[in-house]
């Protein structure tokens, strides 16, 4: 069974701006070992991606 590839953290929901830090930063709070993956590997499949769509409330209000 292929592996289902997600798009970069850019286009992901939970890709957030943060004030505070002036950056954006992922709101998932990873553990350790997702944390040391996501660091270690440039093609790490996040099992929390949630592509960023704007419209959906729209399509559901429809």
């Amino acid at each position: 069974m292929a592996k289902k590839k997600s798009a970069g953290c850019e286009y992901c929901s939970n890709y957030v701006y943060d004030e505070d830090y002036e950056y954006y930063v992922c709101d998932i709070n990873l553990d350790e070992d997702e944390m040391a993956r996501f660091m270690s590997y440039s093609d790490w499949d996040c099992p929390y991606f949630q592509m960023d769509d704007e419209y959906a409330i729209v399509r559901k209000q429809n």
